[in-house]
């Protein structure tokens, strides 16, 4: 009895996926909902698990291989199988001290080469041996390795192209030399007959920088292929320029209420609900209060008709090693700050670990962008299609303004709206944006829903 391995449904439009790795090799013993497989989407990775167990049988497609919903990606055979054997075969070749024994071709003759005689010039005058027997190839310091000008070796050979051999390098020189991987030839020494000095190298690494270690493990260009999750990104990035009307307003947010707040209360809101106070979820509570007021950035362009979405999802940029993602925040209008809080830090752990599914990816009705947890100053986000609106946070940088007729430093968060203008206007985005401000400024507002 076996069971096929079958490419799962990968969700809404999604009708294929690549080979990312097997995780189990043929042969090997697998039990019942066991990771065998991991795939690759246009917007997650997923592990395909063992239908029951058994023995993996089967690999019908290797790593990087793209198949679709359905495909038969190899077979699990029931019962306990034997791991596949590997069998190495003998190496023809047989070192033993200075004897190298090679199989010659029958129409080949072999040459026997044993004590040799050199002329006034130095070169090798060979002895043929018999012809017809198969001996071993003798090779001694004397033994020519070139046909067309054969090769004395002795005792006292220096590699070609360096000015020094090691044997005339102090054990201090020696020492930076192979730990810095130093080229001899670059090397002007200093010594006595030209000898290299510890001095030689120490300046030479002054002026001198090591390439960087990119260069050095990879050569002067790498070239990889690009993974269906940026392929995803740069297209649908593409798709956002191309199809809206884009267009972007900024602001300033005075933090130092907010930044009080948290300060304040932060051990009690930690010890009650388990997690710190961040400002994600300011932002969230005043983005919806202007989401609710200015419901057309809450919206989408369908054809000819737009869609207004009483409902408030906010997704959220996370980096991971693998490229950006935008997981949702559902119905943040009926969260607290403890939930906003919770659920941002498991989402974000579940895209560090790639453990997100379609579903944590759809249905997204407005998007922030926290640039700022990079050092970002500024920023025109680009819209995360369908949507119409995308806030963009930045850093918090202690500024000069003017209060009251005063010159106060006060910690200030530059925002940016990029925003369609097929649907929604300037005095729109601007007033929404000044809204997010207000709240922000004063985070009582938010308590009180105005």
């Amino acid at each position: 009895m076996s069971e096929k391995i079958l490419v799962p449904e990968l969700g809404e439009s999604i009708t294929e996926a690549t080979v990312l790795k097997w995780l189990k090799n043929k042969g090997e013993n697998i039990n019942a909902d066991e990771p065998v497989v991991e795939l690759e989407t246009d917007k997650v990775n997923l592990e395909v698990p063992s239908p029951i167990d058994g023995t993996l049988s089967e690999i019908n497609f290797k790593d990087g291989d793209t198949v679709k919903v359905g495909t038969v990606l190899g077979t699990i055979s029931d019962g306990k199988g034997e791991a596949v054997k590997i069998e190495k075969k003998p190496t023809k070749i047989d070192q033993s001290d200075n004897v190298i024994k090679f199989e010659q071709e029958k129409k080949q003759e072999p040459n026997i080469f044993e004590e040799k005689d050199f002329n006034t010039d130095g070169i090798v005058k060979d002895q043929v041996g018999d012809a017809e027997k198969e001996e071993p190839l003798v090779l001694t310091e004397e033994t020519p390795v070139s046909k067309e000008e054969p090769l004395v070796l002795t005792n006292e050979i220096v590699n070609k192209g360096e000015k020094s051999s090691n044997k005339t390098l102090s054990p201090a020189v020696r020492k930076i030399v192979e730990e810095n991987n130093i080229n001899l030839n670059l090397v002007q020494g200093s010594g006595k007959d030209g000898r290299i000095l510890k001095g030689d190298l120490i300046s030479m690494m002054g002026t001198s920088p090591k390439p960087s270690e990119r260069k050095i493990k990879y050569g002067q260009e790498e070239r990889i292929k690009m993974t269906r999750l940026r392929q995803t990104i740069a297209k649908r990035l593409k798709q956002a320029q191309e199809n809206a009307a884009m267009l972007t307003t900024f602001n300033e947010v005075d933090m130092t209420n907010i930044i009080s707040m948290r300060k304040e209360n932060q051990e009690d809101f930690q010890n009650r609900f388990g997690i710190k106070l961040g400002f994600m979820s300011f932002f969230v509570k005043a983005c919806v209060l202007g989401l609710k007021s200015f419901p057309s950035i809450n919206a989408e362009v369908d054809g000819e008709e737009i869609i207004y979405k009483n409902y408030y999802n906010i997704s959220f940029a996370v980096g991971t090693e693998k490229g950006l993602v935008v997981p949702v925040l559902r119905n943040t209008d009926e969260m607290s700050f403890a939930e906003i809080e919770k659920n941002i830090k498991l989402i974000s752990e579940k895209a560090r670990n790639g453990k997100l599914t379609i579903e944590d990816l759809q249905g997204g009705t407005f998007t922030i962008s926290n640039g700022g947890v990079y050092g970002s100053m500024l920023s025109t986000p680009i819209l995360n299609s369908p949507q119409s609106g995308v806030l963009g946070m930045h850093n918090i940088v202690e500024r000069p303004i003017a209060l009251n007729g005063e010159i106060k430093i006060r910690p200030v968060m530059y925002l940016a709206l990029s925003y369609d203008h097929r649907i929604i206007d300037g005095k729109d985005s601007v007033s929404f944006l000044k809204l997010v401000k207000e709240n922000l400024e004063d985070p009582r507002r938010l308590f009180l829903d105005i």
